[in-house]
């Protein structure tokens, strides 16, 4: 994480220094495109062939690929069509590494320790978020985007030999709390391993095809009491949530004049307040009444939301924005240790693919939105419709009881 933070600083330098800043834009939106058209398909990879293999492969992937293009900055300036290239390759592998890493937990870990997992995995986030951007500042002041690049390179080339050392195990036996009877992917309803019946020459037919496989993990979202409503309430927290904080934040603070030093304050208050909820997580393991808590929060945290656009000052804001990181950051970790908890995890790539497709391909839609209403109506009309939409996902969860009866293991 603290190398893909170093990638992105160097990626954004350099295409601003190669280009003009509409193609410097565009650079940094190529990876959108194949990470959003392939992520369904990433879920089906991790759960065939495996997490582990998924993880390492495409991580060394994208340590040679930065690299490369670290080698060829310094040799030479070849402008923007490397970037573009390495933006495309970084989108393409993230569709497959972000379902895997989902799935990954299951099998280094029993059930009743996804919990902790989940917050271990926030404060790594946190972490990297923090250092990630000041190092790939400094690569780029030193030596430029080639050196940035060298780094990021160096950093995800360390983590390849950490995630080989890992240990596995194989898939439990045991299957999560309210899973339908939905076959596995690679034994179909009829009992036959391999998928179908012997053909008139007694070999076995194909193994099940990736769209069936794609299609049984959509089918088992879409019965599942508790999944099915989580990742309504995931899209709708998210939609209403990565707007005003990545673009509206931007365009309040240029408005009260706070300048991007106040800008950076509020987004340390919310760092602060997401971090110390995924700390209590890790240190406790889990939290009582779950679902329950899960959409209180999300209720709670759009009322901070729709505030955060009338606070008088910089102070102020600071204080609403740890409230929202406390609340958000809740609301959060618990979606996330429900869906580890909650999922059968021969189905955990296609479920995490889901829920990343929502996170990483819908949510950022929001953002264009978000500023053309802000330039028609205001960051205060907006930053409360926002929160309305957030709000609806505490809505739907408290309307479903079984999300709203969930429970984290013991």
């Amino acid at each position: 994480m603290v190398g893909d933070n170093v990638y992105y600083i160097a990626l954004s330098w350099a295409a601003v220094r190669a280009g003009t800043p509409s193609q410097a834009g565009l650079v940094m939106a190529v990876s959108a495109v194949p990470r959003a058209l392939l992520m369904l398909g990433g879920g089906v990879v991790a759960d065939r062939f495996g997490p582990r293999k998924v993880v390492i492969g495409s991580d060394a992937v994208r340590c040679a690929a930065v690299l490369a293009v670290a080698a060829l900055l310094f040799a030479s300036s070849p402008g923007l069509w490397p970037l573009a290239v390495l933006a495309l390759v970084f989108g393409t592998v993230d569709a497959v590494f972000m379902p895997a890493v989902g799935a990954l937990p299951a099998r280094i870990t029993s059930r009743a320790q996804l919990a902790r997992v989940q917050g271990m995995r926030g404060l790594a986030i946190r972490f990297a978020n923090v250092v990630g951007a000041p190092l790939g500042g400094l690569g780029v002041a030193v030596g430029g985007a080639a050196a940035a690049f060298g780094l990021a390179g160096l950093l995800i080339a360390v983590s390849v030999p950490l995630l080989v050392s890992v240990r596995m195990r194989g898939l439990p036996s045991d299957e999560a709390p309210g899973t339908p009877a939905v076959p596995e992917p690679s034994a179909p309803a009829d009992g036959v391993p391999g998928g179908g019946a012997p053909d008139s020459g007694g070999a076995r037919k194909a193994a099940p095809t990736a769209w069936r496989d794609l299609r049984a993990g959509l089918r088992y979202i879409r019965r599942h009491r508790v999944l099915a409503p989580l990742m309504v309430a995931i899209a709708l927290g998210d939609l209403g949530f990565v707007g005003p904080l990545n673009v509206g934040l931007a365009l309040l603070a240029d408005q009260r004049g706070w300048g991007a030093s106040g800008m950076g304050w509020v987004l340390a208050g919310f760092g602060t307040g997401a971090g110390l909820v995924s700390l209590l997580l890790t240190a406790r393991g889990r939290l009582p009444y779950a679902g329950r808590v899960m959409a209180i929060a999300l209720l709670l945290g759009c009322v901070a939301i729709g505030a955060l656009a009338y606070v008088p000052s910089v102070a102020a804001a600071v204080g609403v924005a740890l409230l929202v990181g406390l609340l958000a950051g809740l609301s959060g970790v618990l979606c996330g240790a429900l869906l580890q908890t909650e999922t059968d995890p021969a189905y955990l790539g296609r479920v995490s693919a889901v829920a990343g497709l929502v996170s990483l391909g819908l949510a950022p839609l929001s953002m264009p939105a978000s500023a053309a209403a802000v330039g028609l109506w205001g960051t205060g009309p907006v930053f409360v419709v926002s929160a309305v939409v957030c709000g609806l996902g505490g809505v739907v969860a408290l309307c479903s009881p079984p999300l709203r009866r969930a429970e984290l293991p013991t």
